[in-house]
């Protein structure tokens, strides 16, 4: 959050002040279309909020003799637009390259404290500047790009608009927060291309202009998942220096259908109606490692409306505070779980039979919200009322944690409430 939005909060602030106060940037491009599923991923960000689960229940909250700390479940995803739901004639369509599958031979996988935590402003706490500058250069870096001779800004408000909003701190009666000078983000912007990297220590890189790809590669929003791929593959060849993976590997994901999916079917066709995106993360021969780095060390892109490439974001999330290394149960405990209403969800009505569960994934949560970035497991779960006519489904998406529930202070519980 800005300096100016938190003042914007609590009322004491006019346009003119935000005006001199907002750093000036490209206008965000926006898709053809809002589709309910696949949002979280590519985003790095949390956007949903979270109904009717109130972590507030407890199973064998006593850890055992290996002395890992025990977690807390966060309470809410941040605040919210809509719900997390797939849209699908049938859950095969939804895809991803997730290295993790049902056969996987896993005990224990790694939690993560968040360095980062939130004061009652909604102001980030504990973010590291030096990280970010470091981040920020090994990204101009792998660009080619000349960092020593292009100055490095940041979105710190200058000395006028810091004593502006000392002044309206003041008048208020409250005190200007600790670090809330320090920078959201740092940028370096030469030659077209403007690197922003923020406080989660995710890297965004604008491309002006835009980077066409050659006439043989489909790179736009409805490109089918065939065509898609061939884009991922001249990607990685193309920007390899960037991604900088020792073995990178496609992360081609996504295939649920536009909101309005009967005019996009109707334009489009069945199968362009649907949409991807592209991810890469490194590959190993360890299967934990594999899925920490699908998870967390991801490098993204992504075209603008006429297929070009307008933007790529590095993710590179702080992992420096390993909390420990936790025994996780089965996807079938974890079913028992969603069951008995141990879940995190954004549905916004009652969860029906387990009959209708289509799929299951393990991930992490890696909101920039959550005290600890803990794996679960995704269920995909049919909401037959939300059948259309034309026979589309959605899936809706219900988050079990993986971690044994001894190590849990809060495990969820559904409290029968909707909204």
């Amino acid at each position: 959050m800005k300096p100016y939005e938190l003042l914007e909060k609590i009322g004491e602030i006019n346009d003119d002040f935000v005006a001199e106060a907002t750093p000036k940037s490209k206008a965000r491009r926006s898709s053809p279309f809002a589709r309910w599923g696949a949002i979280a991923a590519c985003l790095a960000l949390s956007i949903f909020t979270l109904y009717r689960v109130i972590p507030s229940k407890s199973i064998d909250p006593t850890p055992g003799n290996d002395n890992l700390p025990m977690l807390t479940i966060t309470e809410c995803m941040n605040e919210g637009m809509g719900f997390e739901g797939y849209s699908a004639f049938d859950i095969s369509e939804i895809v991803s390259d997730n290295p993790w599958s049902l056969s996987s031979s896993i005990s224990t996988l790694p939690v993560y404290k968040n360095p980062l935590s939130y004061d009652k402003y909604s102001q980030v706490i504990g973010s590291d500047i030096e990280k970010m500058k470091g981040l920020l250069l090994s990204v101009a870096e792998r660009l080619g790009m000349d960092a020593d001779s292009t100055e490095i800004t940041s979105d710190v408000a200058d000395e006028y608009a810091r004593a502006a909003i000392i002044e309206k701190f003041k008048k208020a009666g409250s005190p200007v927060p600790e670090d809330y000078f320090n920078p959201s983000s740092v940028i370096l912007d030469k030659n077209g291309i403007r690197i922003e990297v923020d406080q989660q220590l995710t890297a965004k890189i604008t491309f002006s202009p835009e980077i066409g790809l050659p006439d043989a590669y489909s790179f736009t929003h409805f490109a089918t998942y065939e065509k898609k791929a061939e884009a991922a593959e001249y990607l990685k060849a193309e920007f390899k220096d960037l991604i900088g993976m020792d073995n990178a590997q496609v992360n081609v994901y996504g295939g649920d259908y536009a909101v309005f999916s009967g005019e996009d079917i109707e334009a489009y066709g069945m199968e362009q109606a649907k949409g991807y995106s592209i991810e890469f993360y490194d590959g190993t021969d360890d299967i934990v490692s594999e899925i920490v780095n699908f998870n967390f060390n991801r490098v993204a892109f992504y075209p603008d409306d006429e297929g070009k490439l307008f933007l790529a974001r590095v993710f590179q999330p702080d992992l420096s505070l390993l909390a420990g290394n936790y025994p996780i149960i089965t996807a079938e405990e974890a079913k028992e779980l969603l069951n008995e209403g141990h879940y995190l969800t954004t549905v916004p009505e009652k969860k029906p039979g387990l009959e209708y569960v289509a799929k299951v994934e393990l991930i992490y949560r890696a909101y920039g919200t959550e005290q600890y970035y803990i794996p679960y497991y995704r269920f995909y779960v049919e909401l037959p009322d939300m059948e259309r006519e034309n026979g589309l489904k959605t899936y809706g998406a219900y988050y079990v944690p993986a971690v044994e529930g001894k190590y849990i202070t809060n495990m969820p519980i559904w409290d029968g409430s909707f909204n």
